[in-house]
């Protein structure tokens, strides 16, 4: 191993600070949510008083800055460092919610915060180095060769057969349908992200790429992407409990986005098998404690357990509505 190269502990360190900036805007946000609610109509029952309360747009304002660090953070490491480093942001968001929104981090949930460092930890120490590219137009070449077009038509194909055919008959009952859409056009959106953060990073270092068609092409892509990934993500917010989404479209969609960053930048190429079974297993690792924080960070407070299947959503608008439904996965 050659230690952390510099591109990648700049990667690190935008991703850090992307899922500590992150994380805090939920409780910002939720906070200014409440002094709304208190005072005006929740925005769960539709009113907008939330749009005059400074706590909530100090909300918007870190979270656009903690985008703008993730962003930044696909232009120096890859996917696989950066992509799995946003499950810290579900740790900062339990430990200020515990002390600021006094929402009790079970014992259960601590562990779960632990195995997510330690599992972050693995990755970052035995991360792939950065690729170096000189123009954007040898990314180009690389999401243009046969492994990733094949991946992409795939993953058109299925969106296209999702959308289409299952979200009308399956879509408000089956969970798999909104977070398969998120996670398959969110694995092309982080390579899309990663292709024009490269032409951002070059044309700053004095080399302008956005003389390039492929700039402008990848730009594209990524403002579709990005839509059709926003619009059934917060369909799946809005039909499902936060519970059950948040971790399974983490589980798909950082699969999915490390499957795609593998075929198209040939991450793991440079490394042996070790290595690899290392960075899965601290993949592992966070995944698990993903479900456990999420698995237990309501535990204690809810007085009369849900019955029958083991898998169940509450029917959500922002204002939590109390209506119960089964899901099936």
């Amino acid at each position: 191993m050659g230690g952390i190269s510099s591109d990648n502990a700049h990667g690190l360190v935008l991703a850090l600070s992307s899922s500590i900036f992150i994380g805090s805007s939920f409780i910002v946000k939720k906070k200014g949510l409440k002094k709304a609610g208190a005072t005006g109509i929740r925005a769960g029952s539709g009113g907008f008083s939330y749009l005059l309360e400074p706590w909530w747009w100090a909300g918007m304002l870190t979270m656009i800055v903690g985008e703008i660090a993730n962003f930044a953070a696909y232009a120096f490491a890859p996917a696989i460092l950066v992509t799995p480093l946003g499950a810290l942001s579900i740790i900062f968001s339990a430990v200020l919610a515990h002390f600021i929104l006094q929402e009790k981090l079970h014992i259960f949930g601590v562990v779960g915060c632990i195995l997510c460092l330690v599992g972050s930890t693995t990755i970052v120490l035995h991360a792939p180095q950065e690729r170096k590219i000189e123009s954007v137009r040898e990314v180009w070449y690389l999401a243009t060769e046969p492994g990733f077009l094949v991946y992409s038509a795939v993953v058109l194909v299925l969106v296209v057969i999702l959308i289409f055919l299952y979200v009308p008959r399956y879509g408000p009952t089956h969970l798999i349908v909104y977070i398969g859409i998120c996670s398959l056009t969110g694995s092309l959106t982080v390579m899309s992200v990663k292709a024009v953060g490269i032409a951002l990073k070059l044309t700053f270092s004095g080399s302008n790429q956005f003389t390039y068609f492929e700039t402008w092409f990848f730009t594209i892509i990524l403002v579709a992407c990005c839509l059709l990934q926003i619009n059934y993500l917060n369909k799946a917010l809005d039909t499902f409990n936060t519970a059950v989404v948040s971790p399974f479209y983490y589980v798909m969609f950082t699969t999915l986005t490390i499957l795609a960053s593998m075929i198209m930048f040939k991450d793991w190429d440079s490394q042996n098998a070790s290595q690899i079974a290392t960075e899965l297993c601290g993949f592992v690792t966070i995944l698990s404690g993903t479900f456990l924080l999420h698995k237990t960070k309501d535990m204690g407070s809810s007085p009369t357990p849900i019955l029958g299947s083991p898998v169940f959503h509450t029917s959500l608008t922002l204002a939590d509505s109390p209506n119960i439904r089964q899901v099936e996965l």
